[in-house]
């Protein structure tokens, strides 16, 4: 057995069990089900930028009133990201159980635990709040809850409050002499609200006490703790280049191995690159200097958008054109298309890239060059960060880059990265030709 068969047999265990985690698939797929609203908010924001608020388009039309509009989308967006964020993961860890088996009561629903986590993240919020009033000077308001808590700033708030919560919820709504029971004949709505209204009102005192403790105690504010002790941190880390690249190194390596390394590195990273995300659309909607370079349409863009994972559009062109073979040149002008939109799983699995060790050294080292290169490039302000605008991974490259950084110069980098990729590729696809005709020779 060679050393890649026994790395694989070792790793695919390991791997596996961390695809199918039930926290992480819960809080992947809610992220997923936002995106709908994230695109939403983008869209308006690029129609703020570019016509709207654009000094150019106001030469001709005056359009600036309905700049409101993004402001009002994002109302109904963006700001409510933590609640909707919320509930999702709560329905989804609820339904993992109920499909699993582990909660086989028929009275049971997963919206229950949707709303409940609703619910427990709006009791962990402080119960008065700072305001800014329109002559600039501050107050203390009571019975209002602040955008920054509901947006992204309070995801990190929500995220435990459904984990832990739903998990709670789950072990009482197991313990069936806590569980009431009506009668035959009563609708199915009434029976599974009665069935889930001890282990809710349970799960909603403990989450009060603790909320209780926290202010009375140590008068302290629980939001603004974790998002000190644990949102503030892994953003930090989740930004900073040795964390990005060791995250681009994980999914390049399990891709060698037919794993989809995105989806099994981005269940974990994608939180963090989304709250990234928000801030940076948040600092770019006030006119505010961007924060963040490493964020989730950073990595969409400058990665996965020039052909795919592993950066591979390169890598198709110089198959179809350059390379001799015709298995080679076939598989290379089969993939452009769907490469040329950032789908490059006929490249991956036609040339093959799974388990060929004669390119596993381009694979790898191409994405971790091309980022540090554009991390260092938008650190200089050579070209500007991500605005925080969510572009599709299926857009093309250039186009991608200057919606992604409103400028043309995010579209320039794509080509310069793409033709990096290219020159770092082009010695080992010689030699694999070469390799493939001695051994057919």
């Amino acid at each position: 057995m060679s050393f890649v068969d026994k790395l694989s047999e070792k790793l695919l265990p390991i791997v596996s069990k961390m695809n199918s985690q039930r926290h992480l698939l819960a809080i992947r797929d809610s992220f997923i089900i936002t995106m709908p609203l994230v695109m939403a908010a983008s869209i308006m924001v690029l129609l703020n930028a570019l016509i709207f608020s654009n000094a150019t388009v106001q030469q001709f039309i005056d359009l600036s009133p309905l700049a409101d509009l993004a402001v009002i989308v994002n109302n109904g967006t963006m700001s409510i990201l933590s609640v909707v964020v919320c509930y999702n993961i709560g329905w989804n860890l609820a339904n993992h159980y109920i499909r699993s088996g582990e909660m086989d009561d028929p009275a049971f629903s997963a919206v229950h635990a949707g709303v409940l986590s609703v619910a427990l993240l709006f009791i962990l919020m402080p119960v008065k709040s700072m305001v800014t009033l329109t002559d600039g000077s501050t107050a203390e308001a009571t019975g209002v809850f602040m955008q920054s808590l509901t947006s992204s700033s309070g995801l990190a708030t929500a995220m435990l409050a459904s984990l832990l919560g739903t998990e709670l919820f789950m072990k009482l709504a197991k313990i069936k002499r806590i569980k009431i029971k009506m009668p035959d004949g009563v609708p199915p709505a009434v029976t599974k609200s009665f069935a889930a209204l001890i282990p809710a009102i349970v799960t909603l005192t403990i989450f009060l006490m603790i909320n209780a403790i926290m202010t009375g105690v140590f008068h302290a504010n629980l939001h603004d703790v974790i998002y000190e002790l644990i949102q503030k941190p892994l953003t930090g880390l989740g930004s900073s280049l040795p964390a990005t690249l060791l995250a681009l190194f994980l999914v390049q390596f399990l891709w060698f191995f037919g794993l989809h390394g995105q989806i099994i590195v981005n269940s974990v990273m994608d939180p963090i690159w989304n709250t990234l995300m928000l801030d940076n659309l948040e600092a770019y909607q006030n006119g505010e200097a961007l924060p963040h370079i490493v964020t989730k349409p950073f990595m969409e863009t400058f990665t996965v958008g020039l052909g795919g994972s592993g950066m591979t559009l390169a890598v198709v062109i110089l198959m179809a054109f350059v390379l001799k073979k015709k298995q080679y040149r076939d598989v290379g002008r089969l993939a452009l298309a769907p490469g040329i939109f950032n789908v490059n799983e006929p490249a991956i699995f036609g040339m093959p890239i799974v388990l060929n060790a004669t390119i596993l050294i381009p694979w790898v080292v191409a994405p971790l060059v091309v980022t540090t290169f554009n991390y260092l490039v938008m650190a200089a302000g050579l070209v500007p960060a991500p605005t925080g605008v969510s572009v599709p991974w299926t857009v093309p490259v250039i186009a991608s880059g200057v919606l992604a950084t409103n400028s043309w110069l995010g579209g320039l980098l794509q080509v310069i990265d793409v033709v990096l990729v290219g020159v770092i590729w082009y010695p080992f696809l010689r030699i694999l030709d070469r390799q493939q005709e001695a051994s057919i020779s």
